[in-house]
């Protein structure tokens, strides 16, 4: 797939891929101003929540010990860029969402994920930057741990909205305001959100669409986006989930085109 991207030659950037996607190994603030702009159709992703934590010291644990409860023999790699404050989040949060706001077409969608802690800061990062707040839709995850007088923390949110204008005739469908997936089993990243929760939330590209993952994590929206008929560009910054979402994006792509050769 042609990318509308240039690259210095003193930014080093690996990167893997196939028909209609690439996942480029780096860090998103340094990528993003290297596109050109009108280079995408809707930007889909999950940042990291910097969340998890009542106070610093307790966000400032590893990811593994703020959202995993595996043993450290089966613990899958942290990820980074999850112990900022939440000032300091925000306004990270508002100098890419800024940057990827330049480098896509003007009507596009844009989708974070976030959960209850960082509601409030994200919706304020995504209009700082340029962006119209549509509304958020809500994942129930269908389960979580019980805590006897309160309500079960059981959902998660995604924050959407566009670039500019929205035009109500563009070629997308009526789409859900609640999704209810559990989380992935057997997952190979510690915050990794359903495949076909994915699969359905892509649906708000227009057909054919390029979509944006600035931080692809293993790879989840580059596979649903491909499955779903569209292109996909990922970012990811840490070496782990560069290699396992590259592997995991290719495989699953094979294993889906023999399918459906099989099936002919």
């Amino acid at each position: 797939m042609p990318l509308n991207i240039e690259i210095p030659e003193n930014l080093s950037i690996e990167h893997s891929g196939g028909d209609g996607w690439t996942i480029l190994h780096g860090d998103a603030m340094r990528v993003l101003p290297h596109f050109q702009p009108n280079s995408f159709d809707a930007l889909i992703t999950d940042p990291p929540y910097a969340s998890g934590g009542w106070n610093q010291n307790e966000k400032n644990r590893t990811t593994n010990q703020k959202y995993s409860s595996m043993s450290s023999e089966k613990a899958l790699p942290d990820f980074i860029g999850d112990q900022k404050d939440q000032r300091s989040w925000t306004h990270w949060m508002t100098e890419w969402l800024f940057e990827a706001w330049k480098v896509c077409k003007e009507g596009a969608p844009i989708c974070l994920f976030i959960d209850w802690r960082q509601l409030p800061s994200i919706t304020d990062a995504l209009q700082w930057a340029g962006w119209i707040w549509r509304g958020i839709v809500v994942w129930d995850k269908m389960s979580s741990r019980p805590q006897k007088g309160r309500f079960r923390q059981q959902s998660e949110f995604v924050v959407w909205g566009s670039k500019g204008g929205m035009p109500v005739n563009r070629p997308v469908g009526c789409l859900p305001g609640v999704f209810r997936y559990v989380n992935p089993q057997n997952r190979l990243h510690i915050t990794e959100k359903p495949l076909q929760l994915m699969r359905d939330l892509v649906k708000i590209c227009e057909p054919g669409g390029r979509i944006l993952d600035p931080f692809c994590g293993s790879g989840t929206t580059v596979l649903a986006a491909k499955l779903e008929g569209h292109e996909a560009v990922g970012i990811e910054a840490s070496d782990a989930y560069y290699k396992l979402g590259s592997d995991r994006v290719r495989f699953a792509l094979d294993a889906h085109e023999k399918t459906e050769e099989s099936a002919k």
